[in-house]
């Protein structure tokens, strides 16, 4: 199989999924949303299996659906925490090139609306400052390639593909 997907990592509210599905369009690829595989595996929303699991019951299941990602040429965005799963990460290495959508921490605190409704895993008494800071440094860890994102989601696929073909550094 090798490394023929792109998996897109980057904080909630990044764009992840719009980048996603327009990529995955514009390449030809397939597209997949790990926290809808999530979702489907275990029949519950995310907030709501945060709410029965816990924030690190959360994570395991999170681990564990995205370790077990099969695809080719498929462009996958993941969920905001997945860069918390040391097999997954090693599991997406080896099956794709892992981009780092990186925005800007009051682009985040802007987009993003209700954190426990969109299902954040947010542990009890941290901020959004707390975890932006938190993950940063776990996705510029994992990125193959870090993208700045700025402009429409249209603006940050143009950004992917010149990248991907060699056209930007």
């Amino acid at each position: 199989m090798g490394r023929t997907n792109l998996i897109l990592i980057g904080m909630p509210a990044s764009g992840k999924s719009t980048v996603g599905v327009i990529l995955a369009k514009v390449i030809g690829y397939d597209f997949i949303d790990t926290d809808i595989l999530i979702q489907r595996k275990t029949g519950k929303r995310l907030a709501q299996i945060i709410a029965d699991d816990g924030v690190e019951g959360f994570l395991e299941i999170e681990n564990r659906v995205n370790a077990s990602v099969e695809a080719d040429h498929c462009v996958i965005a993941t969920g905001g925490s997945a860069v918390y799963g040391e097999e997954a990460m090693r599991h997406f290495k080896e099956i794709g090139h892992i981009m780092y959508l990186k925005v800007s921490y009051a682009a985040i605190e802007k987009r993003l609306g209700n954190m426990k409704k969109r299902g954040v895993a947010l542990r009890e008494g941290q901020t959004l400052r707390d975890l932006y800071e938190e993950r940063t440094a776990l996705y510029e860890k994992y990125a193959d390639t870090v993208i700045e994102e700025q402009g429409d989601a249209e603006d940050v696929v143009v950004r992917i593909l010149n990248r991907i073909s060699g056209r930007e550094p």
